[in-house]
């Protein structure tokens, strides 16, 4: 279940283009370019902002823009208003404990003034706000909150705001209300879509029942072993690696980027085995419906790498494996896969 949300300010909460391309068209008026439409300033626009402002005015310091923008944006926020929805979302979020988090490349004096305007600044545990590159900010986030990246979702309405949520580990939910098109998002695979607060409001209600999730995971042998791993989201148990397939991902491609991933193995010989379900079971770390699609493969070589999500590995003979303190479906497969 999700119990810590990280949320974006501009497009996500408030709808500000109005006075953001306002201020923009400022700037670039002052250098003798043309404004832009609301269409044109969609399509073009981007987080970092640095890399917009790269495209329409190459060599311009920073700090100049930044100035030019501000000045103007300060005259003219008071056209912020608060998106449908907003109000019962956060207080949905609230009652139900959820703990909220902003992350925002908005200055901080801008939030200030704008969450005070609309009420919203208590809804806060802490603002993060004047972040540039939400990507470097994420991991520290988490660490000085101590947050479950299981548990984290990253809400935004930007490829940036995506992008973060996967540097971070955490879930990537895309809304459609703000600056990016469904078009421009696509290609980014949030792990979510949601057209509004409205539709994510009624998403988390439903969160404790949602649809199977497909995954993907192997048994991996090398020179007659088997590599276990042992995760915390098992509760310690030894298990395989693998993990969720992608929108637009074959079975076998996700199971070749989850290893790859968590282990740093490259596979060959990959081998469908079964599909096993496994509905809230007691040994993950939350409830959830998996359909979990099981391999056997070879490794190319033994040497792993494990990212965060795992504490330790092992390489073990089939027996050796079968004495260990596994995970119930890793056993199955294991038994089913030792009977050929």
């Amino acid at each position: 279940m999700l119990r810590n949300l990280l949320l974006d300010w501009s497009g996500t909460l408030v709808d500000d283009m109005p006075p953001v391309i306002g201020a923009t068209n400022h700037v670039l008026e002052h250098f003798g370019k043309p404004p832009l439409s609301r269409d044109e300033f969609r399509r073009h626009f981007r987080l970092p902002f640095t890399e917009f402002y790269a495209e329409f005015l190459p060599g311009v310091p920073l700090p100049e823009l930044d100035a030019l923008f501000h000045r103007r944006f300060v005259e003219i926020q008071d056209e912020v208003a608060p998106l449908p929805g907003l109000y019962e979302f956060l207080d949905f979020c609230r009652t139900g404990g959820r703990r909220l988090f902003l992350l925002s490349s908005m200055k901080q004096e801008h939030f200030e003034v704008q969450s005070a305007k609309l009420g919203l600044r208590h809804y806060f545990e802490h603002p993060y706000a004047g972040v540039l590159d939400k990507r470097a900010k994420i991991g520290e986030i988490l660490q000085t909150h101590g947050l479950a990246r299981e548990a984290t979702a990253f809400v935004g309405d930007m490829i940036h705001d995506v992008e973060t949520a996967r540097h971070g580990g955490v879930m990537s939910i895309a809304v459609l209300t703000g600056y990016d098109s469904m078009e421009k998002l696509t290609p980014s695979k949030p792990d979510v879509v949601v057209s509004s607060l409205h539709e994510l409001r009624r998403l988390l209600m439903h969160e404790a029942s949602p649809r199977p999730v497909a995954t993907v995971g192997a048994l991996i042998a090398h020179r007659g072993r088997l590599l276990m791993i042992r995760t915390r989201k098992w509760s310690g148990k030894w298990g395989i690696p693998g993990g969720k397939i992608e929108r637009g991902e074959t079975a076998e491609d996700a199971l070749r980027r989850e290893v790859r991933e968590e282990t740093g193995l490259e596979l060959r010989g990959i081998r469908f085995v079964m599909v096993q379900d496994c509905v809230d079971s007691a040994e993950f770390h939350h409830p959830a419906h998996f359909l979990l699609l099981n391999y056997t493969a070879e490794a190319e070589g033994e040497a792993v790498v494990l990212n965060d999500e795992a504490e330790e590995f092992r390489w073990v003979t089939p027996a050796e494996a079968g004495a260990m303190d596994l995970n119930t479906p890793t056993r199955i497969l294991l038994e089913r896969a030792c009977r050929g």
